[in-house]
């Protein structure tokens, strides 16, 4: 094809072209890296993004409330009242609270008073049981027993006692049985036992005779305490003639009365079945005759009886034929 005229290329020199295609290069990288930006170790913010504006849609004015009707609670104070009210509540739900506490801090204690209250109620049932029971009768007094008499008869004393009966035995009048028991002087003493549910047992303990004194014309045998218990115109056998103040004892006054009665209380059944005659000027001058030997046997006081008793025993069988023994000093007896 045939080209235009003025079109055709012409063709520069070799070094000419060279050199200007190096600096087109040259600017061209230039150009380059002027519209090209380049980050070096920064971060872009990012960029923020405007929106339309928008407005608040317009409210409508409420309505006003209708005549006698409340208005909004919002739109007024609360009363008096209903400041009260919720201040009721509000100490009511404290209370509540508190109460709640102290139930929880002293669950231990009320457990504990809880224990102490079911055993005191144990006990108060099983007493108030035993009252009704005690007291009801059931446990009146119907029998009568009697023990330890020998002298004395049993029957009479139950006789004595037979006003007790229909009583219960807790409310058995403890005075009239005394009274009653002491219509009968040899009674030394007595123990009253009760035996459900309808019995009792009254255990006598007799008086023990000791000697005879003799007043007047009669004999009269009397315990340790100078009680008479049974009297006679003759001498009982078995029992020593008590002699006080160098004559006949008497019932009412006597100066050496217990000093005797205490040595014969200490002699042994074997040598006391041989006193015949105990005679006591004073409480310190005891002296008394045997039976079988009439011999006379120097006892001085009271004390040291136990011993003195062991020396006449040895004696009675060392010596049996001497007229006299001295035992007054414990530790250094005689014969003669």
């Amino acid at each position: 094809m045939k080209r235009p005229q003025g079109f055709d290329r012409q063709e520069a020199p070799a070094a000419a072209s060279a050199a200007p295609r190096g600096n087109a290069e040259e600017r061209g990288g230039r150009d380059r890296d002027e519209a090209v930006p380049r980050t070096v170790g920064t971060v872009t913010e990012p960029i923020p993004v405007v929106k339309p504006e928008q407005r608040d849609p317009v409210r409508s004015p409420l309505p006003a409330p209708a005549p006698g009707t409340e208005s909004s609670p919002y739109s007024r104070l609360p009363t008096n009242r209903e400041i009260a009210t919720a201040l009721r509540a509000a100490r009511r739900e404290r209370k509540r609270v508190e109460r709640g506490e102290v139930r929880r801090f002293t669950k231990r204690s009320r457990r504990r008073r809880l224990a102490w209250l079911a055993a005191a109620g144990v006990v108060a049932a099983l007493v108030l049981a035993v009252a009704i029971i005690a007291y009801s009768p059931l446990l009146a007094l119907k029998h009568i027993q009697v023990t330890g008499t020998s002298r004395l008869d049993a029957t009479a004393i139950e006789k004595k006692l037979s006003d007790q009966r229909g009583t219960p035995l807790p409310l058995l009048n403890q005075a009239g049985i005394s009274s009653d028991l002491a219509a009968f002087p040899l009674i030394r003493s007595y123990t009253v036992e009760s035996h459900p549910p309808d019995s009792i047992v009254v255990r006598v303990v007799e008086r023990q005779p000791v000697g005879v004194i003799q007043q007047g014309g009669a004999y009269t045998l009397v315990d340790a305490a100078k009680v008479p218990i049974a009297s006679s115109e003759k001498r009982p056998d078995g029992f020593p003639l008590i002699a006080a103040s160098g004559g006949a004892a008497d019932v009412d006054a006597d100066s050496g009365f217990a000093a005797a009665a205490s040595v014969l209380s200490a002699l042994p059944p074997g040598v006391l079945a041989q006193v015949d005659t105990i005679a006591a000027k004073t409480k310190d001058d005891v002296s008394f005759t045997l039976r079988s030997s009439h011999a006379t046997v120097v006892w001085g006081s009271a004390e040291d009886s136990s011993l003195k008793a062991a020396d006449l025993a040895a004696l009675l069988k060392s010596a049996a034929g001497a007229s006299r023994y001295d035992v007054s000093s414990p530790h250094s007896v005689t014969t003669g």
